[in-house]
């Protein structure tokens, strides 16, 4: 069978323009470019293979006017067995000079924010992240949107 160059080519750029392999994305949009500290943002996600190793992110979209370099949350991850930790992450936006991280166009950035990379996790089963925001104000203006995104990196951990 002969394949037109054409067909290769976009056959081709198909399979190289696939993004990451998310085991789980999930976004939650701000009317007003508000998020109050009451808005509590839940992320549930099963985890059947406890060899695998995945990266955790927070994508944040924020407008170009925000008023600050980072954005202080607070993260709680509930594990299968019932126990739930939290942790203060500051979610550095901007570098000391101001600069913002990420993707900026027009009066909107985007940053995709590592929170943990290399991740396992010890037991199969329902797990859930809850993210607060933390500010010292309430509610922070100019976020437009939280994302979660759980990422395969196809890698395996030795044993188990």
């Amino acid at each position: 069978m002969k394949y037109s160059p054409f067909f290769l080519f976009a056959a081709s750029l198909t399979l190289f323009s696939c993004g990451p392999g998310y085991e789980y994305e999930k976004h939650y949009p701000f009317r007003g470019e508000q998020w109050a500290q009451e808005d509590t943002l839940d992320f549930a996600f099963s985890i059947t293979d406890t060899l695998a190793i995945y990266n955790l992110y927070l994508e944040v979209e924020h407008s170009a006017a925000y008023g600050y370099q980072n954005l202080y949350t607070k993260v709680y991850t509930a594990f299968p067995s019932g126990q739930r930790i939290g942790e203060l992450l500051s979610l550095e936006l901007a570098d000391k000079a101001g600069t913002w991280l990420g993707n900026c166009s027009g009066k909107a950035c985007a940053l995709k924010v590592p929170i943990q990379e290399g991740a396992y996790f010890n037991q199969a089963g329902q797990y859930a992240i809850t993210v607060e925001q933390y500010m010292r104000v309430n509610p922070v203006e100019g976020i437009r949107s939280i994302g979660f995104l759980l990422e395969d990196t196809g890698q395996e951990r030795e044993g188990g």
